[in-house]
């Protein structure tokens, strides 16, 4: 989408220095939205992502925060609202995974992925509702979530029972804010070029891995990203609790894959 469409908005998009959080925040910016760009760690990128949207013709502000922490992001929110008036889109891309075997696993890092990607998806969803709810004319909430909220890839326990959570989590709040024109949807990307992709598998791993899904390779962030941007577009204000997948048939069963034969 290349047209101002969400022109006037203004959205919050968390863990968006790298991956699909920046694809998606600079995409907003292209979409016309004013951008508030979270990071918890990586502040260079940040600012580079930051440049992008203004580089775009948008605004855009940076604000630090561990979305594991409610009161930091609740702060967060009001400093989006502080400096843009409101907040009508909330993003809620950060995530964090550790992988291993459930039983072998470190728990502190375990914790630490229901932390981040389950509790900071909530954290987000609480703040950003509260603040469309008081501010009044609906909002649009979009959460990142996975193939793997139903598919178990083995190592990544915490990583799958979160995105589980998520899930159930999204559809419930889509019932409960719907009275006040409040749209939670959900997208889930598939295996997608990322630099957290890229923190478990080398070059070659990545290329070869790409070559095993139907569609033939990785997806990339900015594909990610126009699909929110669909879930986010005023036009498509009829879908809420609805989850888009976009993921090159990964999650079709694994007989679909080329070359190999169905099951029986």
């Amino acid at each position: 989408m290349t047209s101002e469409h969400l022109k006037g908005r203004v959205a919050l998009v968390t863990g968006a220095s790298l991956g699909i959080g920046r694809a998606t925040a600079v995409a907003l910016g292209r979409a016309g939205a004013s951008v508030a760009i979270n990071y918890r760690s990586h502040a260079d990128e940040a600012e580079q992502v930051a440049q992008a949207v203004r580089d775009a013709g948008s605004k855009a502000i940076i604000l630090q925060a561990d979305v594991a922490d409610y009161d930091a992001v609740e702060r967060m929110v009001r400093d989006t609202v502080a400096e843009f008036g409101k907040l009508d889109i909330a993003v809620s891309n950060a995530a964090y995974s550790d992988r291993e075997i459930f039983y072998e696993a470190d728990l502190v890092g375990f914790r630490r992925t229901v932390d981040v990607t389950m509790w900071g998806v909530f954290n987000l969803l609480r703040s950003s509702t509260r603040q469309m709810i008081a501010q009044g004319g609906g909002g649009s909430v979009v959460i990142v979530s996975s193939p793997h909220a139903f598919i178990p890839a083995p190592r990544s326990m915490a990583y799958n029972m979160s995105k589980a959570a998520v899930e159930h989590m999204a559809r419930t709040a889509a019932i409960e804010v719907a009275e006040h024109k409040i749209r939670v949807n959900i997208i889930q990307p598939g295996w997608t070029d990322t630099p957290g992709e890229r923190k478990f598998a080398d070059e070659d791993t990545i290329q070869r891995a790409g070559t095993k899904i139907p569609l033939g390779r990785l997806g990339t962030p900015e594909e990610m990203a126009e699909g929110i941007l669909f879930l986010c577009d005023p036009k498509h204000d009829y879908m809420t609790g609805a989850t888009l997948l976009i993921d090159g048939g990964i999650s079709l069963p694994w007989w679909a894959n080329r070359g190999s034969a169905a099951p029986g």
